[in-house]
This record gives structure tokens, C-alpha cells and sequence, in this order.
């Protein structure tokens, strides 16, 4: 499970694993999922919902109820949004 932890907290290999936001962003969102935080704004809703999404599919995370259903409420707003993720050798 640490080999693990390790692997996710550095892993570079994924497009969305790094993504530049503000000091205040990042504070404000701490470790919040989408289901308690979401980005103030509504133009990138659709790739936050995708790439969070992709994160829990390739790292094989739980999503709780609330969670998931909030992720239901954002795609259900996004058309044709694709996820995208490479697969875990």
C-alpha cells in the first residue's frame, strides 16, 4: 500500500496528474472531492469531472456515494467529454 501511495503521489506519467492552479485554488480545495469542492468556474467543469474520473479508474480509487453521484451531475452536463486514461500495465 506505501509502494503504492508513493507511486500515485509522484506519478507524472498522466497529463492531468499535474495541472497548474493558484495558491488560493489550491487552498480552497485541499483535499476535497468533487462532491464537497468544485472549480468556481463552470467552463472547465467538464475536463475537472473527466480527469478526476480518469485518476480514480487508472489508480483504482474508491468513489463514495456522494462522490459519484456528483460526478453523475457533471457528466450529465458535458456532452460528449470523453475520459481518458492509460491504462495500468
Amino acid at each position: 500500500m506505501a509502494a503504492r501511495r508513493e507511486e500515485y503521489a509522484n506519478d507524472l506519467g498522466q497529463a492531468a496528474s499535474l495541472v497548474a492552479v493558484t495558491a488560493r485554488s489550491n487552498r480552497s480545495k485541499a483535499d476535497q472531492d468533487p462532491a464537497q469542492w468544485l472549480l468556481p468556474s463552470a467552463d472547465v467543469l467538464c475536463r475537472y469531472g473527466a480527469e478526476w474520473t480518469a485518476m480514480k479508474v487508472f489508480w483504482r480509487l474508491a468513489v463514495d456515494e456522494l462522490e459519484r453521484d456528483r460526478l453523475f451531475d457533471i457528466a450529465a452536463g458535458c456532452g460528449g467529454t470523453d475520459v481518458e486514461f492509460t491504462p495500468d500495465p
